[in-house]
C-alpha cells in the first residue's frame, strides 16, 4: 500500500507541474518555472520510489493514465480548453486501459 501512497504524491505532484508549466509561458515567468521543475523534481522522487517494489509498466501505466485524465479536466476547467470527440474516445480508451490493469492484473506489488 505504500507503494499506492507514493504513486498518489508523485502523480499528484506531476499534475502540479505540468500545470504551472502551461502557467510558466515558456519559461518566461520565473516563480511558474520554479515550482513546474520542482513539481517535477518531487514527482520524480516519488516514482523512484514506487518503483522500488512496483513494476515500472504499471507504475507508469497508472501514472500516465491519471495524470491524462487530471490535467485534461484542468485544461478544460481552468484553461478553458476545448476537446473534440476523437480526443475524448482516445481518454476513454486510456481510462479503460488503467482500470483493466488495476482490476485483473495479476502482478505482484510488494
Amino acid at each position: 500500500m505504500k507503494a499506492y501512497f507514493f504513486l498518489f504524491l508523485a502523480i499528484s505532484f506531476e499534475i502540479i507541474g505540468t500545470s504551472f508549466l502551461k502557467l510558466s509561458n515558456q519559461f518566461t515567468n520565473l516563480l511558474q518555472t520554479v515550482i513546474a521543475i520542482a513539481s517535477y523534481f518531487i514527482a520524480f522522487f516519488f516514482l523512484s520510489l514506487v518503483l522500488k517494489t512496483m513494476p515500472v509498466g504499471i507504475a507508469y501505466a497508472i501514472w500516465s493514465g491519471i495524470g491524462i485524465i487530471c490535467i485534461t479536466l484542468i485544461g478544460i476547467f481552468i484553461f478553458k480548453q476545448n476537446l473534440d470527440l476523437p480526443a475524448f474516445i482516445g481518454l476513454s480508451l486510456i481510462i479503460v486501459g488503467v482500470v483493466i490493469i488495476n482490476l485483473f492484473s495479476n502482478v505482484k506489488i510488494d
